[in-house]
């Protein structure tokens, strides 16, 4: 598989979004991901839908973080810094599925609660 990735200066000075990056190498793909707040809050996992990605929720992650909570956003394969493969057929469903499964599992999340966006 084919794959860009997008060089990390494109996303220097955006407005709202001072969040440190973070990566999880998944299938071999890396996929970013913004994991604020307490590592042992209530886990508040964000997922963004076609076509934006963690930028979406910029202005909810201090309202969680200052709630206590874990807010986790992940950059879905081919949105925002996450990898993005260059074929359209790689994109499938089930792959998305995949990705973020494994991502989850990567990153170690259980016992989430979940926000989604669009798909």
């Amino acid at each position: 598989m084919n794959i860009l990735r997008t060089p990390e200066e494109r996303f220097a000075n955006l407005p709202d979004y001072p969040f440190a990056p973070h990566y999880a190498e998944v299938n071999g793909l890396r996929i970013h991901y913004v994991d604020e707040g307490p590592r042992d809050g209530e886990v508040i996992l964000m997922l963004h839908g076609e076509p934006s990605w963690s930028y979406l929720y910029r202005h909810m992650i201090p309202v969680f973080v200052n709630a206590c909570f874990r807010a986790v956003a992940p950059d879905l394969v081919g949105f925002g810094k996450s990898d993005k493969p260059t074929e359209p057929a790689d994109y499938t469903y089930q792959r998305h599925v995949n990705w973020m499964l494994g991502w989850v599992e990567a990153v170690g999340l259980q016992s989430i609660n979940l926000v989604c966006q669009d798909w």
